[in-house]
C-alpha cells in the first residue's frame, strides 16, 4: 500500500487537522516523520565531509568558468521549502544571469529547458550536478539529507500544494540533494501535472520505505548519472 493509499484510507477514519494553513492528516504525518533509520545523520555528515573535498578542488576552475560566463556572484542563495513546511537559505553554484523579472505573477518561475537565463557554463554545470555541490554545507548545518525529496522554491510549493492534496507529505522527512525521484529520471521544472504527480508519488515512496541501503543505491545512482551526464537536468 503506498503513502497516497494509506492517506486516502486515514481520511475515512480520521478528522482532518490544519498545518501550515493546509489540511493534514495528523496521524498519517506523524508516523512519517518517524521513518528515518538509525544511522542516517552519520552517513549525511561523512559523506558530505567527503564531498567537500572535490568541491574545494573544484573552486578555481568555477570561478573562472563563471565570471567568464556571466557577471555576478560565483555562489547563489534561495529560500527554499524543507522539512515540516519551513523555509531555509539553500546553496548553489550560481548557473543563470541575475536581475530576471518574472512575467507570470501565477506561476513560479522555474527553469525550462533551452532557459535563455542559464549561461553556458551553466548548463554544464546544471547537467553534470555540479551546481549542487554546495548544498553539502545544507546537509551539514541539518538542513537537507544527502537523499529526500528535492526541495522546490517557496511559490513553487504553493502551487502545487493547490494542486495535489497529498503534496505536504514529503516535508515529513529533510530535503535531499537527491533523490528517488531523479535517479527515476523526475528532475527539473515542469507545469506537467502528470510529470509531477509521477514525481511526488516515487518522493512518497521514498518517504515510506527510506533505508540505509535505499540511500547508498540512490547515491550511487546519482554518481553514475553525472559522471555520463543523464541528470535530465536542464
Amino acid at each position: 500500500m503506498t503513502v497516497r493509499d494509506t492517506i486516502l484510507r486515514e481520511a475515512e477514519l480520521s478528522h482532518k487537522k490544519i498545518i501550515y494553513d493546509k489540511e493534514v492528516l495528523p496521524n498519517k504525518f506523524y508516523e512519517l516523520t518517524q521513518k528515518d533509520y538509525t544511522g542516517k545523520r552519520a552517513l549525511d555528515v561523512s559523506l558530505s565531509l567527503v564531498g567537500l573535498v572535490p568541491l574545494t578542488l573544484l573552486l578555481p576552475f568555477l570561478y573562472i568558468g563563471i565570471k567568464l560566463s556571466s557577471r555576478g556572484p560565483v555562489f547563489f542563495k534561495q529560500k527554499r521549502t524543507g522539512q515540516n513546511g519551513r523555509s531555509f537559505t539553500v546553496y548553489k553554484v550560481r548557473t543563470m544571469h541575475l536581475y530576471y523579472d518574472n512575467p507570470s505573477h501565477e506561476k513560479p518561475a522555474l527553469t525550462q529547458k533551452k532557459d535563455v537565463r542559464v549561461f553556458a557554463f551553466g548548463s554544464f554545470l546544471r547537467k553534470s550536478n555540479l551546481d549542487e555541490l554546495p548544498q553539502l554545507w545544507n546537509v551539514l548545518k541539518g538542513d537537507m539529507s544527502l537523499v529526500g525529496p528535492r526541495p522546490y522554491m517557496e511559490d513553487e510549493c504553493t502551487y502545487w500544494n493547490r494542486i495535489f492534496d497529498d503534496f505536504y507529505y514529503r516535508y515529513a522527512v529533510k530535503p535531499g540533494i537527491t533523490g528517488l525521484a531523479q535517479v527515476k529520471g523526475f528532475r527539473g521544472g515542469t507545469f506537467d501535472e502528470d510529470h509531477m504527480r509521477k514525481r511526488l508519488d516515487w518522493d512518497l515512496i521514498y518517504v515510506e520505505q527510506q533505508s540505509f541501503w535505499k540511500d547508498v543505491k540512490i547515491i550511487a545512482g546519482t554518481v553514475g548519472q553525472m559522471l555520463h551526464f543523464k541528470t535530465n537536468a536542464h
